[in-house]
């Protein structure tokens, strides 16, 4: 039982991949996550205008997600799998339990309402794989 969980793993997430990359993640952010998600922003303007703004820069939701998921393992492939399995969970299931946004943006935004119902599997998938491929090698300054 133990050998069939790896493989099951690796099966049922190379089965979303190949439907993910058949949906524009960048498309999934315009439609469903752009209205709240501010994109192209740098911190000088978030500062200026955080009263403003409705949740955190969609790059500074990326920062967050890579600095705060730590695995054992050292294999970028494993975390960024298991960074996918994360938001498309927290997409449906948005918690303040979950969440890892610094203190100070959940008293200004709250918690993100949830998308259940919302994204195809495909479409969460996508969008997961766009925001941590998007913002890999940018830091929100």
């Amino acid at each position: 039982m133990k050998k069939m969980i790896p493989a099951l793993l690796a099966s049922v997430l190379s089965v979303a991949t190949i439907n993910a990359a058949e949906v524009d993640g960048y498309k999934v952010y315009k439609d469903n996550c752009k209205v709240c998600h501010m994109e192209n922003v740098d911190l000088a303007f978030v500062k200026a205008n955080f009263r403003k703004l409705k949740a955190p820069p969609i790059m500074e939701v990326s920062n967050r997600l890579r600095d705060n998921i730590i695995i054992a393992d050292d294999d970028d492939d494993v975390k960024r799998e298991i960074t996918i399995m994360w938001i498309k969970h927290y997409i449906e299931n948005p918690s303040l339990d979950y969440s890892m946004c610094d203190p100070g943006a959940i008293d200004t935004f709250g918690i993100m309402p949830t998308l259940k119902g919302v994204l195809k599997e495909e479409e969460k998938q996508a969008v997961a794989e766009w925001l941590i491929d998007e913002f890999e090698d940018t830091n929100f300054k």
